[in-house]
Order: structure tokens, then sequence, then C-alpha cells
């Protein structure tokens, strides 16, 4: 076992591990997009990867549900083996992804695989080209029979279950177009699994290595799949670390040596930094835990010196940004020169201008 580590070595460590302390990279060196980017929302994926430094080319990247059926940014050119990495582990493990879905298909004495298969070979045969979702799905419940299909309220429409969906949507061989909202898929010619996944993409490993320390259920959480599954892909080279009591393991018990990077960066809400399931150790006062993470709206945190020091939100009107800054301590005069430098940098990447910082 390596040494003790706290709470700020744990944090310092992946700033370094999510490379939030470079200035500038390559979408081919840039650590994140080996799990995965989520895309969600104005300050989503091409946000996340501006703070590490990437400007990515539109066709270097392309957008697919992957982990928990969200919307994720991969490298174009991995997506074979990010469709073998992301499926589901097992029988359990898919019955786990699929939520709901599971128990009729179960009634039905389908099994979830072959379920995923029978909906991706479906969603195939009928995306010969872009497709907006709901027609998609409003064919797909002319073609599915019952087990995959529910009755949803708000449209009183009949509709294949959501997540089934979603993860079955990058085994149909399919992708979304950037920024359309409601969602276009299309297909991505030739797109199969890859036979075999090599380490950088296993997302066991990749959470240990740009989330760790961590447990298998921290993990688990992050797949939304059985600790059983994850315990059994759990790396034989892991190192156990003692994180303020508590037995994790890390892939790289270097990073937890150095001092936290001191840098500041207005994280977006669905940054993998915070994607971690450790969320006690990322904000110890539940009230602030609570705020970073609501169920609904969810807004920014502040980046600064390796750990959270308070929320942000945009307020954009017109060609202009202005950035709500609530700090959790007295914000220092440094702090604040900080923050105000990586709100131009965002009014910037949306290609607007910065009108104001406020503090709360």
């Amino acid at each position: 076992m390596t040494p003790p580590a706290t709470a700020a070595q744990v944090l310092g460590a992946r700033v370094r591990a999510q490379q939030l302390d470079r200035d500038a990279g390559t979408v081919d060196d840039t650590a994140v997009l080996d799990i995965g980017v989520q895309d969600t929302g104005p300050d989503g994926g091409l946000w996340a990867l501006a703070l590490r430094g990437v400007t990515p080319e539109p066709a270097a990247l392309a957008t697919v549900w992957t982990i928990r059926g969200a919307p994720h940014l991969h490298r174009r050119a991995d997506l074979p083996v990010v469709a073998a990495a992301t499926a589901p582990f097992s029988e359990a493990d898919a019955a786990k992804r699929v939520f709901d879905a599971a128990r009729p298909l179960k009634a039905a004495g389908i099994p979830v695989l072959t379920a995923l298969d029978t909906v991706a070979a479906a969603m195939r045969s009928i995306v010969a080209e872009a497709m907006v979702k709901g027609e998609m799905s409003g064919r797909l419940s002319t073609v599915l029979d019952e087990p995959y299909l529910r009755h949803c309220r708000p449209c009183d429409a009949i509709h294949p279950h959501e997540q089934t969906f979603r993860l079955a949507a990058l085994r149909a061989g399919l992708e979304l177009e950037p920024g359309t909202s409601p969602p276009v898929l299309r297909p991505v010619p030739g797109l199969a699994p890859a036979e075999s996944v090599p380490e950088r993409f296993d997302v066991v490993r990749a959470y240990l290595r740009l989330l760790g320390p961590a447990t298998p259920q921290h993990v688990a959480g992050y797949l939304d799949a059985p600790v059983k599954d994850v315990r059994e892909r759990w790396p034989a080279d892991a190192v156990e670390v003692d994180v303020d009591g508590e037995r994790r393991w890390t892939l790289d018990p270097g990073l937890l040596a150095a001092d936290p990077p001191a840098v500041t960066r207005l994280l977006g809400p669905f940054d993998l930094f915070l994607q971690a399931r450790d969320r006690e150790l990322l904000v110890p006062d539940a009230a602030r835990r609570k705020a970073v993470w609501p169920v609904l709206g969810r807004p920014g945190a502040v980046l600064s010196g390796g750990a959270l020091a308070g929320l942000w939100r945009p307020r954009k009107a017109g060609s202009s940004l202005t950035v709500a800054v609530e700090p959790w301590a007295p914000a220092t005069a440094a702090l604040r020169r900080a923050v105000e430098e990586q709100a131009e940098r965002l009014a910037a990447h949306r290609g607007v201008r910065l009108k104001a910082v406020e503090y709360a």
C-alpha cells in the first residue's frame, strides 16, 4: 500500500490526470476522450475540451450515446473500440443499465442483450440517412413487439423504452449530429464494435486513471453497472491507497505526491471532474453538495487550486455574456482576476462579449 492520501492530494491528482492544468494539447493526447466527454448543455463537451487546451476540428470527433445513455464526444477514429468498451459487461449489467425496460423483457423471456441487438438491427434498417429521433422512435414502434415499447403519458404515444433506444444506437452504428435538438441520428458507414478493447479504453481502468483513487462502488455508480461486474474486471495492477481512512485504488500513485496545481477553471456542469461518484470528497458540506448537484438546472463549478471554490452560472443576453459567481469564501483579488480571465475565455469560446462577472 502507498502512503495515505488526503482529499486535497486526490483532487490535485485528478486535475493533473484530466489535464486541467495544461495550456495546450491535441485530440490524440487528450486523456478524457479515452472515456468520453459528456456533451450536455451549452457549456458541454467542447468547453470541457477547451479547458484542457484543445480546439478540435469538427471532423475529428463524433457524438454518440454511451455511458449512462448520455451524449459523449469521442475521437471518430476510436468509435469501433468505444462501441465495444461501453457495451454492457453482462446480462445483469444490461438489465441494470436499461432500468424499467428490463421488467417487460424478462416477463416475455427476452434477454436484455438480445433485446439491444434486436433494437439495433431495427434501427439500422430504418436509418439510411439523417433522421430526427422522434421520427425514428415512431417508426420503431411499428416494427418492435410489445415488450420493447411503453406508453408515454406526456405525448400520449407509444415509444421504445428510452434507455434501450439510446444504448442500442451505437450498436446500430449511429451517431448524433452535433448541436441538434431534438437529436438527429445518422449512420456511420461501416461502423462495427471492435473485437478487443485496448487497456487505454477499458472503462474501469479509465475511471481509475482519471477519477481515482476510487472503489468498485464508485466505478459501478459512474457506469450504472453492477458492482459484481466491476469487481470481476478490476485491474490486477491497481495499487491500494488509504484516503482519509477508506481503502481505494489507483493506477498511478505518483500523481498523489505533488502539490495541487495552482489553476482556476470554470468547469461546466457535466465536466468529468464533477462526474466522480465520491461527491462527499469533492464537496464535504451537504448543503453545498446539494447546490452543486441539484435535481434540475445544474450550475458550473469554480475550480481553484485543486478544489472547488464556488458555483457559477452564465447569463446570455444578445451578443453579451454575464457570469454570475457564488464563491464559498470571500473571493481574494487573485481569485477574482483568475475568474475574470476564465470568464473572458468562456465568452470567446461562445463567440460573444463578456459583459460582467458578478459576485453573489
